[in-house]
């Protein structure tokens, strides 16, 4: 070994700060980035490309397909008329790893400079500081027509005063905003003047958890870029609405990605990418898309009047969970438990009732309350649905014709539930088997004029175990109006003269109104 050389396992110390500078720059760049993607907190035409089990690893690639589809993926730029000091802040003020007011070395301030970074931790629209109160963001799109008609998320475009899609051939055109879904994160643009746009075709059919993916879109302001990967997972719920159906998909997608499309190595749009998970506003390998078949409808509503107008019951219904599949003497815990009718809305006229589960919707099987909602929010108002009930032990029909979602119903659910602060000093009958104690609802200011008020709980006891606290109304239990704490448990006793296992109680709460199944075992009786 001559003099100079280091051995073979050692690292000079020149090149192990050079490797940690270029691991920060890395990490910046996933961190920083355009405005116009969604970041979870810690939270085209057919391609000829196939991938065959026989076809030798080496040879495969994912060149011919993204050779097909990339012309029709654009890069969507809107402007917003907001304050300054809240442009493209995605990142919490955490953009900058040197910290506010250090000094930053020439090489990376340039780096940061190409992904609009202020030294200070800050960000800017890609091509410098916006002025007089206009900011700048990012996204992706793509073209699903050749007359110019271009899918985006709606958090991409949402409040734009001003929306330019370029190709990734340089064009920059003008769209205008047809429509726009919230609900579902789904926009449609439309770009005038030409008619031979390149396009790419939303799938028909879902992929299958494996299957290989090929995403494209334009992260941090580099349009065009491609990334590929497997789907993940099938039917994500991420909480961000109503009719979520994510997929799950690992291919690198980061800010900038939102809007841009998910291809199958048929060439086909199996998705519209939308969220990722990072505590870093990073890749880490965990990213959502919507659906084609979601993406489609919605696009088609879009197409022909410019809003999407949803089939309505006017029910709050929840999962069935083993306990209460139990209570009800069901073989399984399949359905929508309605836990309340809203007056004078279609399921309150159609006969709904509380405690009726709802197992089918024009003889398709429902397997809980969240596909109870997609189905029902994919038919139109005014159509009539039979669905399927289990009422008391029996099965049974109901039509129900539908109205148009109003568009307060989401909020008015999650404010179902009186709010029961004042709880007042009213001596409650003790319920050691329960762990409760009661008083009717009446003497109780705040509390309203039904059901019986939980005034404590014992931590300890079965009805803490399934979420109940104080200031809850219990309605019914075992499916009969409470208006006293001896009611109460004249249906706890008649439930276990029958031999149930469980009981339903129906809650009040804050969130809304529930069924609560407790456990009537030896412990409580």
């Amino acid at each position: 070994m001559s003099r100079n050389a280091l051995p073979e396992n050692k690292t000079s110390p020149l090149r192990s700060s050079r490797n940690r500078l270029l691991a920060g720059v890395f990490t910046l760049a996933l961190a920083g980035g355009a405005f116009g993607a969604l970041a979870l907190p810690e939270a085209v035409t057919p391609a000829l490309a196939q991938i065959t089990t026989s076809q030798p690893a080496n040879t495969f690639s994912f060149a011919d397909i993204v050779e097909k589809v990339t012309p029709a993926v654009v890069s969507v730029k809107v402007k917003k008329d907001e304050p300054a000091e809240t442009a493209m802040n995605d990142d919490d003020g955490d953009g900058n790893p040197f910290g506010g007011g250090q000094n930053v070395p020439p090489q990376i301030e340039r780096f940061m400079k190409r992904f609009g970074i202020t030294p200070d931790g800050g960000q800017r629209g890609p091509r410098g500081p916006e002025q007089h109160g206009r900011i700048v963001g990012q996204g992706s799109g793509f073209f699903i027509s050749a007359d110019g008609y271009v899918v985006t998320n709606n958090h991409v475009v949402d409040q734009a005063t001003e929306v330019d899609i370029t190709t990734t051939d340089g064009k920059t055109y003008t769209a205008k905003v047809i429509g726009t879904d919230p609900r579902t994160d789904v926009a449609l643009l439309k770009v005038d003047g030409k008619g031979d746009f390149p396009w790419v075709k939303l799938a028909t059919s879902a992929p299958r958890v494996g299957d290989w993916v090929v995403a494209v879109g334009n992260p941090f302001g580099l349009g065009g870029t491609v990334t590929a990967g497997i789907v993940s997972a099938r039917g994500r719920d991420i909480g961000s609405g109503p009719y979520d159906d994510f997929l799950q998909i690992d291919a690198p997608i980061n800010r900038g990605n939102s809007g841009g499309p998910t291809f199958s190595l048929n060439g086909d749009v199996i998705g519209m990418n939308t969220a990722i998970v990072s505590p870093s506003g990073g890749n880490v390998g965990i990213a959502f898309a919507i659906p084609s078949e979601t993406v489609s409808q919605v696009v088609d509503a879009l197409k022909s009047g410019g809003t999407v107008a949803r089939g309505y019951v006017g029910v709050q219904i929840q999962a069935v969970s083993d306990d209460v599949a139990e209570a009800l003497g069901m073989k399984d815990d399949s359905g929508a438990l309605i836990a309340q009718v809203q007056s004078g809305t279609p399921g309150d006229k159609a006969g709904l009732k509380a405690g009726d589960v709802v197992t089918a919707i024009d003889g398709d099987p429902v397997k809980d309350s969240r596909e109870m909602s997609r189905k029902i929010a994919q038919k139109k108002p005014g159509t009539t649905v039979q669905l399927s009930v289990l009422r008391n032990g029996k099965d049974m029909k109901v039509a129900v014709t539908l109205e148009q979602l109003p568009n307060e119903v989401a909020s008015a659910d999650k404010k179902a539930g009186d709010d029961n602060n004042d709880q007042g000093d009213a001596a409650g009958a003790g319920l050691p088997r329960l762990g409760l104690s009661l008083a009717p609802a009446k003497g109780v200011a705040g509390a309203g004029n039904e059901g019986v008020v939980v005034t404590q709980v014992d931590p300890n006891g079965p009805a803490a175990e399934r979420g109940i606290k104080s200031g809850d109304v219990i309605l019914d239990v075992g499916g009969k109006p409470v208006m006293t704490p001896a009611d109460v448990r004249s249906g706890l006793a008649e439930a276990r003269k029958e031999n149930r296992k469980a009981v339903l109680m129906r809650v009040k709460s804050e969130q809304g109104t529930r069924f609560v199944a407790i456990s009537l075992g030896k412990s409580n009786g």
